[in-house]
C-alpha cells in the first residue's frame, strides 16, 4: 500500500511539463505540508512507477532531483527516506533587491524559468504607471526558484518608454543589472505591500500543491534614482517556505 498522500498523486497528460517534473513537485508539496514527515519512507521506484502507470525512469528522475536537493536520502533502488521538509527562508526586508540577490544572500542557488515575455498594452497596469492606456509595457512572467525549489511565481511589467532597450532583453539573468548596464537606469527604492492569499490554479501548478494553500502576495512599485516608476511586480510566494523579516528603526 502506498503511503498517505502519495496515492492521491495525479500526473496529467495535458500539462506542458513532463511527468517527472509533475511528480517531483507533488512529492515536494507532500513533504512541505508535513503529509510526508521526516523519516517517512517512499515507495520503491518500481512500485511507484507501477502505481502511477509511468516508466521507472520517470520516478527515478523525480527521486534524483529530491536527493540533489537533500530532501530525501538515497534508498539504493528503494524510494529513500524523507530527511527534511521544505526549507523555510526568511529574507530581511531592508532595501530594494531582486530575487537573485536575495537568494544569494541566503546562501541558496537562484534560478529562473521564463514563462512568458512580451510587449503588451494593458489599461489597468498602464494606469498604475501613470501612463496612457496604449503605453507599451514589457510583461514578464517567471517562476523563481531557490536550490531548484519553486519559491515564487512572478508577474512583472516595465515601462518601455523609459527603457526601450528592454525589448532586447532575453529574459535571462538579473533585470536590474540589465537596466543598469544597458539602459543607464539605477534602481533606488520601492513601495511594497504584502497580503495573505490562497494559491490560484496557476500557483498550485507552479508549486506542486494538490489543494489551495496560503501564499504571500507581494506588490511592488520600483523607482529609479530620478523618482520614475520603472517596474511594477506582483509576486506570489509560497507560504510554506517564505517568511519576511523587517528591520524597524527605534
Amino acid at each position: 500500500m502506498l503511503p498517505t498522500g502519495i496515492q492521491d498523486i495525479h500526473l496529467a497528460q495535458e500539462q506542458p511539463e513532463p511527468f517527472y517534473v509533475q511528480l517531483q513537485r507533488q512529492l515536494q508539496s507532500l513533504i512541505a505540508s508535513g503529509v510526508l514527515s521526516e523519516g517517512s519512507h517512499l515507495p520503491s521506484e518500481r512500485d511507484l512507477a507501477d502505481a502511477l502507470n509511468v516508466s521507472r525512469t520517470t520516478v527515478k528522475r523525480a527521486y534524483d532531483a529530491l536527493r540533489e536537493a537533500d530532501v530525501i536520502a538515497s534508498g539504493n533502488g528503494r524510494g529513500g527516506t524523507v530527511v527534511k521538509g521544505m526549507p523555510r527562508v526568511s529574507p530581511v526586508m531592508s532595501r530594494l533587491k531582486g530575487f537573485t540577490e536575495e537568494m544569494q544572500e541566503l546562501g541558496m542557488e537562484p534560478s529562473t524559468r521564463l514563462l512568458g515575455l512580451e510587449v503588451v498594452h494593458e489599461r489597468t497596469i498602464a494606469s498604475i504607471f501613470g501612463r496612457p492606456s496604449n503605453a507599451p509595457l514589457l510583461h514578464v512572467r517567471r517562476l523563481r526558484m531557490g536550490d531548484g525549489v519553486p519559491m515564487s511565481r512572478e508577474l512583472a511589467w516595465y515601462d518601455l518608454s523609459l527603457a526601450p532597450q528592454l525589448e532586447d532583453w532575453s529574459g535571462e539573468g538579473s533585470i536590474y543589472a540589465w537596466l543598469r548596464e544597458h539602459c543607464g537606469i539605477q534602481m533606488a527604492g520601492a513601495e511594497q505591500s504584502i497580503e495573505a492569499i490562497m494559491s490560484s490554479k496557476q500557483e498550485m501548478q507552479a508549486f506542486g500543491f494538490d489543494t489551495p494553500m496560503p501564499c504571500l502576495l507581494i506588490k511592488r512599485k520600483s523607482l529609479d534614482v530620478d523618482g520614475r516608476m520603472v517596474e511594477y511586480v506582483e509576486g506570489t510566494f509560497r507560504g510554506d517556505a517564505y517568511a519576511y523579516r523587517v528591520h524597524l528603526a527605534g
